[in-house]
């Protein structure tokens, strides 16, 4: 499989405060799965990605592999590794599929 790319024509930025807001939200233990961190525009077309997207498509910066990107986000969750190496395979296939990652 080898290092994950983003598409360079995509255009992105994390939303600092918001993932803030983000955070803030999780720590009294609220849900924030539907809450935007980073905005991507794609063909004119706005996306946003929750907090565990936008870490997983920030780290896809070409140096890392999926397990490398499993092993970073460990450290910020508290979560079993099964359970989040599956989570992030989902999410990095269903990129892949639209074209968003490549495999560099």
């Amino acid at each position: 499989m080898g290092p994950l790319l983003r598409n360079p024509e995509i255009i992105w930025r994390v939303e600092k405060r918001r993932e803030q807001e983000v955070l803030q939200t999780l720590e009294q233990g609220e849900d924030a799965s539907e809450l935007g961190t980073v905005i991507l525009i794609i063909s004119g077309m706005m996306h946003q990605l929750n907090l565990v997207g936008g870490k997983i498509w920030s780290l896809c910066d070409g140096s890392r592999g999926q397990n490398e990107v499993v092993d970073a986000l460990a450290a910020d969750f508290e979560v079993e590794r099964e359970v989040l190496a599956q989570d992030v395979q989902d999410f990095i296939d269903d990129l892949l599929k639209r074209g968003w990652l490549t495999y560099g």
